[in-house]
């Protein structure tokens, strides 16, 4: 694994770092991510609240590695930009009701990402900056970050239990239960917990319950025995198994979530569920897998190929079938690092062989030709060739590539 290691360190520090550091708002905090998909042009300076939390999690994780000596680097770079970030956003990104504004301009004012809907449309933002702040706690020894963290945390387990979870750049369906809200909530609840257990909180136990929770509803609810997948929309309606939606499964987020599984299952102690998890690692990459072109699509069917079934109309069932076979950046870094964390805790040889075979596929169709300009051309159609298009929010986001080769190599560094 040697080689795999000194690939993923260069990575991230030459092609990866330079770019996104010049990105960094040195005056005000906060980071530009509205460039195009080359990455050559900066086309707006708002400032989106999901990529700042992003970014903060990114710097503060660096922090902690190069501490470590897994990175090289300035760690009080990192940390000084990650505190800046966060306190730009405690200054600007906050409403009356507690929730985070969804976009912010450059200085912090606050705009309607969609006229007349208000600022504070997605729950996804406030997710983010949740795990931002419970990073840099981790990082800094800063229990004051820790405690806006668990605060914001509490808000947003409000909004669950009350059913006032908006969810844009596409919000869930009228009618069905998306996989993303449990999905993204492990996630926060797992990162959380292990920032409140640096402290020794009173509280880790509890969120730390949530998490398996969450971890029980995805592999109890959303994981579909005959098939081994993960079903991304439940109908309420039984009668509508049959609809595009009910259909569709998404790799990309089946791999990530996945990871996330068996990462808390390895907490837990359940090997029941790393086993379960690993399997629908291979599932989505068998599904999502290309056999034309290499790569994984965006959407499939649940029986594999292009996206089907009767269709009701709606923003997000159009994205599905009209995207479905483009190849994108996120999938393809998530199923990096799923694929590498299955083979690790299974021992299983088949995952490590569609690890190399992805492997293969993302660096000779992702990063940048120019290393001058570096990074990823994230977005890309189906035969792997630069398309300009938005993909959820307009940026280029600096969060699923660098945290997933972050964390190859840790995985990489502890064998």
């Amino acid at each position: 694994m040697n080689h795999l290691l000194s690939f993923y360190r260069e990575h991230a520090e030459k092609v990866l770092l330079p770019f996104w550091f010049r990105a960094i708002d040195l005056e005000r905090g906060g980071i530009y991510t509205c460039f195009n998909n080359e990455g050559t042009e900066l086309v707006s300076t708002d400032k989106y609240t999901w990529s700042q939390g992003r970014m903060i999690w990114i710097l503060a994780h660096m922090a902690s590695m190069i501490q470590k000596n897994l990175l090289s680097g300035d760690a009080d770079f990192c940390l000084r930009n990650a505190r800046k970030t966060m306190d730009f956003l405690r200054d600007h990104v906050f409403l009356d009701n507690g929730n985070c504004a969804y976009v912010l301009t450059a200085d912090g004012g606050k705009k309607e990402a969609i006229p007349g809907l208000g600022y504070d449309i997605s729950f996804y933002a406030d997710c983010f900056v949740v795990l931002g702040f419970a990073k840099f706690a981790q990082a800094a020894g800063d229990s004051a970050a820790l405690q806006d963290s668990l605060r914001l945390y509490r808000r947003i387990m409000e909004r669950v239990a009350g059913g006032d979870l908006r969810s844009e750049p596409y919000p869930v369906p009228e009618g069905y239960e998306a996989h993303s809200v449990p999905m993204i909530l492990l996630n926060v609840s797992q990162e959380l917990a292990d920032a409140l257990d640096a402290f020794s909180h009173p509280e880790v136990q509890a969120v730390r319950n949530e998490a398996i929770s969450f971890v029980d509803t995805i592999m109890d609810r959303f994981y579909d025995l005959d098939g081994g997948i993960i079903r991304e929309m439940l109908p309420a309606d039984r009668n509508e198994a049959d609809t595009l939606l009910s259909r569709h499964v998404t790799p990309g987020h089946s791999l990530e979530c996945m990871w996330f599984v068996m990462t808390e299952a390895v907490k837990a102690g359940s090997r029941q569920r790393v086993e379960q998890a690993a399997a629908v690692v291979e599932r989505a990459f068998d599904l999502g897998w290309d056999p034309q072109h290499g790569g994984l699509f965006r959407y499939v069917d649940r029986e594999g190929g292009e996206v089907r079934g009767r269709r009701s109309g709606g923003r997000y069932e159009a994205l599905v079938s009209d995207t479905w076979d483009m190849k994108i950046w996120w999938p393809h870094s998530e199923a990096l690092y799923a694929l590498l964390l299955g083979y690790r805790l299974t021992g299983r040889i088949d995952l490590y062989a569609k690890y190399e075979q992805m492997h293969d596929y993302v660096f000779r169709t992702f990063p940048h030709p120019d290393q001058a300009v570096g990074e990823w051309i994230q977005i890309r159609d189906r035969s792997g060739q630069p398309v300009q298009k938005t993909v959820a929010l307009p940026v280029k986001d600096p969060y699923h590539i660098l945290r997933n080769v972050l964390l190859i190599i840790e995985l990489l560094a502890s064998e």
